[in-house]
């Protein structure tokens, strides 16, 4: 499984953003900008609040089996492959949207804050960038958590037949 990569989660982040931002002006212009659903950030926390408490259990049940404690109940490697699927499925997600809600929170700030429910949606929108930032940090521990070790048997020369 290939590791996320920072400059592609940053990538899709800005690219989101900057057509976010183009698509609200445009929008913007052409009628009411839609607003800012405050579930948004509240659904992304939940997110990250799951893959942190998935990526501490196995990290403290990763931990007791190498430590060799009686008692200790490992992980099973089938379930740690599918969380961590979710986690990097869900950090891009993260990325994507944070990079939308950032570019109308961008575009409610230099339109002005003159209105109540703009300042509202703008609030929204910045609770959005950092709930998925959240999102994208937890499934970064996550995926380091799962991590396996390296094998310097595999950087070796193969095996010599005799």
């Amino acid at each position: 499984m290939k590791q996320l990569r920072i400059k592609v989660l940053v990538g899709l982040f800005v690219v989101a953003g900057v057509l976010a931002w183009a698509g609200a002006r445009l929008w913007d212009s052409l009628g009411s900008l839609p607003s800012v659903p405050v579930a948004a950030p509240i659904v992304l926390a939940l997110i990250a609040a799951l893959l942190g408490s998935a990526a501490f259990s196995f990290r403290a049940r990763l931990r007791a089996q190498r430590e060799r404690r009686p008692g200790a109940k490992g992980v099973e490697p089938l379930l740690a492959a599918r969380v961590l699927i979710f986690g990097q499925a869900s950090a891009l997600v993260a990325a994507l949207v944070a990079g939308l809600y950032g570019g109308v929170g961008v575009f409610l700030l230099t339109a002005g804050l003159d209105s109540g429910p703009r300042r509202d949606q703008t609030i929204y929108a910045g609770l959005s960038v950092l709930a998925g930032a959240a999102v994208v940090a937890a499934a970064l521990f996550l995926e380091r958590v799962c991590k396996l070790p390296e094998d310097e048997d595999m950087d070796g020369p193969g095996p010599t037949s005799v």
